[in-house]
């Protein structure tokens, strides 16, 4: 599990421990806390994959069956700020995976973490957007997944290396940091602490998204292992959009104080696709995934979760 203290990884993590796995998962600069990873820290080393050596000792050291790359900077309005550490990473990186793999002379299934920022700006009678779509980024993160795809598929063409990318569309949950559901909910806690004065400053409200549960992306992944076709790309999305405006509601409806909303100039990135939704039927006949938590649930669940790190009155952990 490359990147197993990220936001993903550590529910694949989990699970793959609790169905019973061998599982080894690196960690280089962890996106969620030390407490959210404690239960599986024995079972993590630390690799960074702009680093051939190191991609080299953790995959011939281990020898997996199942590779999910999921090592990235993954937040698309820090690409704008670090775009050469962007692509040093998600690009260069993986190609050392995939290098260390061929010279281990193994043959796993590797499951590529793209994402629906390859697609960019899409009109509105291609949506919901399919896998034939044209790909026209509009951010460096977007570009650096384009090229961590067409590597992954390059690396099955040429060498047989059996990968299978999911591109993945808005996925939320307890843990997250970084986009709108998790920043949200975070600051309404903070408000209900007292530590934040009862105004919820927001970015741009008018774009549309469909959004994901993280824990029924981490079954769609493990599905992609087991089923998924080599050399294959599958979208990963939720079945219906929201505006950010609704989802905004759906968070002040939860919260135990009242609270006014301001949008914050601060918070709008250069370009902002107006709505993200992809089409996962190539996904669903395949494997059979089905989207089962509801949004409702999800939120709450990350308002819960920022009630227990916050200690708030009332929260528990997710």
């Amino acid at each position: 599990m490359l990147g197993a203290t990220g936001f993903v990884g550590s529910y694949l993590m989990e699970r793959a421990i609790a169905a019973g796995h061998e599982v080894l998962g690196t960690s280089y600069n962890p996106t969620i806390e030390p407490r959210d990873w404690s239960s599986f820290q024995d079972k993590v080393v630390r690799c960074d994959i702009r680093y051939r050596e190191q991609t080299d000792q953790v995959i011939a050291g281990f020898r997996p069956d199942v590779v999910y790359l999921l090592s990235a900077q993954s937040y698309p309005a820090l690409s704008w700020k670090a775009p050469i550490e962007t692509l040093d990473t998600n690009v260069l990186g993986t190609a050392n995976v995939y290098e260390s793999i061929r010279a281990c002379g193994i043959d796993p299934v590797v499951v590529v973490a793209c994402s629906s920022a390859q697609y960019g700006e899409v009109a509105a009678e291609d949506i919901p957007v399919k896998e034939s779509h044209p790909l026209r980024p509009l951010h460096p993160y977007g570009i650096s997944k384009v090229a961590t795809e067409m590597l992954a598929l390059q690396y099955w063409s040429n060498w047989g290396v059996r990968s299978v990318c999911a591109r993945i569309f808005n996925t939320t949950g307890a843990r997250k940091s970084g986009d709108v559901c998790a920043d949200m909910t975070q600051r309404v806690v903070r408000i209900e602490a007292g530590q934040s004065a009862p105004v919820l400053k927001i970015g741009n409200q008018e774009t549309w998204r469909a959004i994901t549960d993280v824990r029924d992306l981490a079954s769609a992944l493990e599905l992609l292992a087991e089923k998924g076709e080599a050399g294959e790309v599958y979208n990963i999305s939720g079945a219906r959009t929201y505006q950010i405006r609704e989802l905004v509601q759906k968070v002040l409806a939860r919260a135990r104080v009242p609270i006014t909303v301001e949008t914050d100039p601060a918070l709008l990135r250069p370009s902002d696709e107006k709505v993200i939704f992809g089409d996962s039927a190539r996904l669903i006949a395949r494997t059979g995934w089905r989207q089962e938590v509801a949004i409702e649930d999800t939120l709450q669940d990350m308002l819960d979760y920022w009630r227990g790190c916050l200690g708030v009155a009332g929260g528990g952990r997710a």
